[in-house]
């Protein structure tokens, strides 16, 4: 006998578009394109002279040429002009008598700009947009809408600082039980690897070895399945893993190791990041409390970023993540939304099995991971002390590759099970602080289209309709209460200017990418930031420069055209038609500014190794062939080179190195060269003395160096000077490397 084919029943076909949308994860996408449908339909319609639009364009119209009076600019009074003053002058007196921003200053301070956020965002509601046809409205609520999205982020930035944290104190008091000898559960060090170059991985794992802390065990992950990292594991002591295939890139790496693993606690370092000897000691206490689930501690790195060392001031400003682990991660750690950032962490195995091991949807697997963790009921917690230190991205081609990863992992978070605004056990402040993260990847949108907004008053477009006088009184003060406090209340990390520098150079390939993670977010597969990069020669990033080239010659092209503007309506002495233009003329000057510093930092510097040294003075001992002892003093070293003053001059013949801190070695110098930045000693070191040396460099409980970024007007200082004095003008290959410009220039177009 037959079965009879049973049969689903059919949904209606709404049902069944949601049915589809659920299974394939497409409901995020679908709302971005139904929004944006929805805006499109409504130009439209507007365009095409739709009675019941024009009439409700028209009502905001006049709404917007009559604000209500407490809008309007007063024409005379000194307390109306005086009042945003002295709150400016508060702000400057506060950053001025606490230098760092403790709690009540800084609740005094974000209240100020929240006020001064309000009172402008209320008048750019119902003063400024320009509706009074579909062209200029179009364009007036976008830069409205793009403005808003910025004013908000940094609104929810301001709400979330106030809570900031420091747990440095709460280290001390948990660190005397585990250096005591009365709490050291047993820890797995996992250090997972891929193509890394095996010099590099070896400094990790003795640091790792080196760790004053007895119950661990290092295990080297490796996903390259290479003989030579096996042989250095087992010269190291280390125990080795490596797997059949890669699925799952780190995140499935890492899962693999787990049924290996028996101890209670688990630590992640990156295949390049170094912990100081003290990294377990300050952060296995916190585990004490059964409610921690995974303490986090800052990324540092002992090499530049890429664009302070392309723009030759590495010197002067900190490294570009300062930012985040000086200012950010605390803020969060305040609202209990501390993210992971997989490496230099600790973690408690039970909290990881109870969320089945680290999460690997994402491209962003050790931000999820934390995300379930927390949801499971788990605190998360910020040890704002810098216990290790890698290396930062050595091009701005892995600087690049590196933050798109992390942008499109992050928007992942729409379309996975992990998402923090969706996920049960997070309460609102938690949610709060990860939509702030959220935010921060489309503000890359809004500053495309604050570089060519001046375009359109150019042609005739006013996108914002605002007199001198208005844009004295409410614009001017926010802009410079921000200035004035932004470096203060991100802990002396990053200048306001310096920030815009920043934003700038990837701000195209981050909104694209932003875009392009709301439609196919699983598009790209992990890949791993290039390490160990050398080149001799300046080098131009043509793939990331050509959209900034072609705002820079537009942004040219509204300077012309906002000047013969400004000419014709000053010659018809029309002042209702020149509103605005004073505006667009500024702007499009700041942006010409912004946008060559933008661009000189895509010039590439020549690297060979010497600039990822430690930047630590140690006192060392050299004794010369004779038997004498020469005492110096290091400016900066690894365990193949050692910088010593620039005037230094040392005898001829063999040198060995005997001291270095308070290690003894005995290591003989290869060679001797000197330099405008220095004396440079390269060593040749055996095996075991390699070790030791990498252990005195990198491994010593010392103070990593804590880099204040300089204020607003040095920052400017800096940027007019990289501005008139590029660079690659100042360096040696500077007529053969412009030649080569030119000659590549149409071939990478």
């Amino acid at each position: 006998m037959t079965r009879p084919i049973s049969r689903q029943p059919s949904l209606p076909p709404l049902a069944a578009l949601w049915h589809w949308l659920l299974q394939n994860r497409q409901i995020p996408t679908f709302f971005a394109l139904g929004v944006l449908l929805s805006l499109l339909t409504l130009q439209v319609a507007w365009v095409l002279g739709e009675p019941r639009i024009n009439q409700f364009f028209q009502t905001l119209d006049h709404w917007q040429q009559r604000p209500p009076a407490w809008l309007q600019t007063p024409m005379e009074g000194l307390w109306a002009w005086s009042w945003p003053c002295l709150l400016l002058v508060l702000l400057w007196v506060i950053t001025r008598l606490w230098k760092r921003p403790s709690f009540w200053p800084r609740l005094v301070v974000v209240g100020i700009l929240a006020l001064l956020t309000v009172r402008y965002l209320l008048w750019r509601s119902l003063s400024t947009l320009n509706v009074s046809t579909p062209l200029n409205g179009s364009l007036s609520l976008m830069l409205y809408g793009m403005e808003l999205l910025l004013l908000v982020t940094g609104l929810i930035q301001l709400l979330l600082s106030v809570a900031a944290r420091d747990r440095q104190a709460q280290a001390d008091q948990y660190a005397v039980a585990v250096q005591q000898g009365h709490y050291q559960p047993h820890v797995d060090i996992l250090v997972p690897t891929y193509n890394e170059p095996v010099s590099l991985l070896r400094r990790t794992l003795v640091g790792c070895l080196a760790l004053n802390y007895p119950a661990k065990t290092v295990y080297v992950l490796d996903d390259g399945d290479r003989p030579e990292v096996a042989a250095l594991a087992r010269q190291l002591g280390c125990r080795y893993q490596t797997r059949c295939d890669r699925e799952g890139a780190k995140a499935g790496n890492l899962n693999a190791a787990l049924p290996n693993c028996q101890g209670e606690l688990i630590a992640v370092f990156d295949a390049d990041f170094i912990p100081q000897k003290t990294f377990l000691a300050r952060t296995i206490g916190f585990f004490q409390d059964p409610r921690v689930g995974l303490v986090q501690t800052p990324q540092s790195f002992y090499n530049p970023d890429p664009i302070a060392y392309n723009l030759d001031l590495a010197a002067e400003i900190p490294p570009e993540d300062e930012i985040f682990y000086r200012h950010v991660q605390p803020m969060r750690d305040g609202v209990g939304s501390v993210v992971c950032v997989g490496t230099s962490f600790v973690v408690r195995r039970q909290a990881l099995d109870a969320i089945g091991g680290f999460v690997t949807e994402s491209l962003s697997e050790d931000y999820f991971t934390g995300i379930r963790i927390a949801a499971s009921g788990y605190q998360l917690i910020y040890l704002n002390e810098k216990l290790s230190q890698g290396l930062a991205p050595e091009s701005l081609a892995a600087y690049a590759k590196q933050r798109l990863r992390w942008a499109r992992g992050t928007l992942q978070a729409f379309f996975i099970q992990a998402n923090p605004l969706t996920i049960a056990g997070l309460n609102p402040l938690q949610r709060l602080g990860h939509l702030e993260g959220l935010l921060h990847w489309f503000s890359s949108l809004p500053r495309i289209l604050f570089l060519v907004m001046p375009l359109g008053y150019g042609i005739g477009i006013m996108p914002v309709k605002a007199t001198g006088p208005e844009l004295l009184y409410f614009l001017l003060p926010i802009y410079l209460g921000h200035l004035t406090v932004f470096n203060w209340l991100n802990r002396r990390s990053r200048s306001a200017l310096l920030s815009e520098i920043y934003s700038l150079v990837l701000a195209v390939p981050l909104a694209v990418t932003s875009l392009q993670a709301l439609i196919q977010p699983f598009r790209c597969q992990f890949s791993v930031t290039p390490k160990g990069l050398r080149q001799d020669r300046f080098f131009f990033n043509w793939a990331l420069a050509w959209p900034l080239l072609i705002l820079f010659a537009a942004t040219w092209v509204s300077v012309g055209l906002n000047l013969r503007q400004f000419w014709l309506l000053s010659q018809q002495a029309d002042g209702a038609q020149m509103r605005g233009l004073g505006l667009g003329l500024w702007w499009a000057g700041y942006n010409l500014v912004l946008l060559a510093v933008a661009l000189l930092a895509l010039w590439d510097a020549p690297r060979d190794g010497r600039e990822a040294m430690i930047p630590r003075p140690l006192t060392l001992d050299l004794q010369t062939d004779s038997g004498e002892v020469l005492t110096v003093r290091s400016q900066a070293q690894s365990e193949a080179v050692i910088r010593l003053e620039s005037k230094l001059v040392l005898p001829e013949g063999s040198l060995t190195l005997t001291r270095l801190g308070n290690q003894m070695f005995s290591v003989p110098i290869q060679r001797c060269d000197r330099d405008a930045q220095g004396t440079w000693l390269w060593l040749t070191p055996q095996t075991a003395d390699q070790d030791r040396l990498i252990e005195a460099i990198y491994c010593h409980a010392t103070e990593y160096r804590r880099w204040e970024s300089p204020g607003e007007r040095r920052s400017l200082f800096l940027i007019l000077k990289t501005l008139l004095w590029p660079p690659i003008l100042r360096s040696r290959q500077r007529p053969a490397q412009l030649g080569r410009l030119l000659v590549e220039a149409p071939q990478r177009f």
